[in-house]
């Protein structure tokens, strides 16, 4: 049985080089605090057990993953490369095995995401870059190509996106990562500096409260699960995330349901933000 520590350090390498494209002794040494000799050895032991993977590459001075890359330690969910990416430390992930609590996470139906795209996005966001792409909207399916500026990775609950500057809609924009076609073009550095993100750099407040149709007794169950005060919720939140936020608390500001059992929670300053909402 793989030892936990050599496991982690698998696991780290294909997640590094499936998702950025490019793994150096560099990214061992930095998390897992290994000499160069250590990390060096730590990628030869990967290579031997995982023969064809990686391939080395003097021009870029890394390992790159060969076109026939097959993780054995990783899922191809991108999540899990934003999750580390964001904040996980490679020490803790995965936890020691006699350490674990019995539990169980729903896992929703992976969106399909090509590890290309995630390696131009990532290197375009690091070096301040423009990028042609191909992406299909819900809204528009005709996939016309634009130029983006991609500023961050957005989780919003249930998935990621990237939040970027359009430079043909003239405005920040949230794209789906799974909506984008092909791999993105490299079209070099910012043509001029980019204007504030007027929706991101603003907060507002929304009031959540029980929905008023539920019995006393209802109400007063919703007000205990989330701890409010005088029977009311504040949330203090980006505006380009608050749709997020209450689409992922199931309340809908645009229809009723007609079982307030389902409907549970209302928005109760909804006239004050609603511009702020899609």
């Amino acid at each position: 049985m793989i030892k936990p520590e050599l496991y982690r350090r698998y696991w780290l390498t294909e997640l590094i080089c499936y998702w950025e494209g490019r793994l150096t002794t560099n990214h061992l040494q930095q998390f897992f605090g290994l000499s160069r000799q250590q990390a060096s050895k730590a990628i030869n032991q990967y290579q031997q057990e995982y023969a064809g993977n990686l391939i080395y590459s003097p021009s870029r001075k890394g390992y790159l993953p060969s076109e026939n890359f097959h993780p054995a330690h990783i899922s191809a969910d991108v999540t899990e490369y934003l999750n580390w990416m964001t904040g996980q430390s490679a020490r803790a992930m995965p936890a020691e095995p006699g350490y674990r609590l019995e539990h169980a996470i729903l896992a929703l139906p992976a969106r399909q995401v090509d590890p290309g795209v995630i390696q131009q996005l990532v290197r375009a966001l690091r070096n301040n870059e423009r990028l042609d792409v191909d992406y299909g909207a819900v809204s528009n399916t005709d996939r016309d190509g634009r130029i983006i500026v991609p500023v961050r990775f957005v989780n919003t609950g249930s998935r990621w996106h990237l939040r970027a500057w359009c430079e043909k809609a003239q405005d920040y924009r949230d794209f789906v990562l799974s909506r984008f076609h092909g791999t993105p073009v490299p079209e070099g550095k910012l043509l001029a500096p980019l204007p504030p993100d007027t929706r991101w750099n603003t907060h507002i407040t929304l009031t959540i409260k029980p929905d008023p149709r539920l019995s006393p007794e209802q109400q007063q169950a919703l007000i205990h699960d989330y701890a409010m005060e005088n029977g009311q919720l504040k949330i203090n939140v980006r505006a380009a995330l608050a749709g997020y936020l209450l689409r992922e608390m199931q309340i809908n500001t645009k229809w009723l349901d007609g079982n307030p059992a389902a409907q549970q929670l209302i928005l109760a300053n909804y006239d004050v933000v609603k511009e702020w909402l899609f």
